[in-house]
């Protein structure tokens, strides 16, 4: 069986060529030239790396005719919101069109394939409390320009569903974190940390810590693709999340107690976001009835994210 992981040198790209390769697949990695295969470093010589641009539709066409995949995950976006505010062009082009060319490359190739798409809590947005937690039904209220090409993404998903029978899963992601992730709170927050053990900086520079958020560990993350590709239903969308709520303050209490040294915390205006949902929380009861459910506490998760920092890079 042949798998095409799109994004493959991010963050849970880098973690499906692990699961895909660990099941026995032949698994070809969609790589983005600039961004470089650190991350898949320590696999290249069982899969097949191919550099693409998936903004560009020969480039995309190349890739699915090469790979023929049986299954896809696509995990392929510009997946950050403050890039996002910075460039939403460039932000639009990459998460809507380039998924667009995917689904279109495998829809006139006619390659017989299941393919989960990575969508992202941040469509769901602004929340009322009565609203939460945040299930598949909840009306869509995006913060970002990020969190609207997430919606470009599941539209185009559900539209080439509908129009054409393909078997594409919609998988809405909350936070996902874990070793390899950059750019998230408590990724950044435990990279912090290490950086005052090991003396680069004084001080642990933190955004808003009085925002609540839903947070998974990729590896439950992994076994949630996983049984969407097994049991989900075609054309429909299903949260992935723990169905908890950390406040940001008690993670990075957590994490300073797991600190070598006391660290000292700092407010950085830069880190606040422009706009920013003050709890965010999510419905994982869709998923659970496919019989999925979270594994890993939270304090596995941060004992995990700071063996990856303190290592030896």
């Amino acid at each position: 069986m042949r798998a095409l992981v799109t994004g493959a040198c991010g963050f849970i790209g880098s973690h499906a060529c692990d699961f895909l390769l660990s099941r026995g697949y032949e698994v070809f990695a969609g790589v983005y030239a600039e961004r470089g295969t650190k991350n898949i470093d320590h696999v290249t010589d069982k899969l097949e790396v191919i550099e693409w641009d998936i903004t560009k539709e020969d480039d995309v066409n190349n890739v699915v005719a090469r790979s023929k995949p049986h299954l896809v995950v696509h995990m392929a976006a510009q997946s950050y919101v403050l890039p996002s505010w910075d460039d939403p062009a460039r932000t639009f082009d990459t998460n809507v069109n380039g998924s667009y060319h995917l689904l279109e490359a495998i829809r006139r190739l006619g390659v017989d394939t299941t393919t989960v798409m990575a969508c992202s809590s941040a469509e769901y947005g602004f929340s009322n409390e009565e609203e939460l937690p945040v299930s598949e039904l909840k009306e869509f209220r995006p913060s970002s320009p990020y969190g609207i090409s997430k919606i470009g993404t599941d539209m185009v998903s559900y539209l080439f569903w509908k129009a054409y029978g393909m078997n594409i899963i919609r998988a809405r992601l909350f936070n996902i974190t874990g070793p390899r992730k950059v750019g998230d709170a408590v990724s950044d927050f435990v990279k912090g940390v290490v950086d005052v053990e090991e003396g680069r900086t004084s001080k642990l520079r933190v955004g808003n810590l009085g925002a609540r958020r839903d947070i998974t560990d990729v590896r439950d993350c992994l076994e949630a693709l996983w049984t969407l590709k097994e049991k989900a239903t075609p054309g429909e969308a299903y949260n992935i999340c723990s169905n908890k709520s950390h406040l940001m303050e008690d993670i990075v209490n957590a994490i300073k107690a797991k600190a070598k040294k006391e660290i000292v915390v700092e407010v950085d205006p830069a880190r606040i976001r422009r706009t920013d949902e003050p709890i965010f929380l999510g419905s994982n009861e869709k998923l659970r009835k496919l019989g999925w459910q979270p594994q890993r506490s939270l304090d596995e998760t941060l004992d995990g994210v700071l063996a990856y920092w303190r290592s030896p890079s």
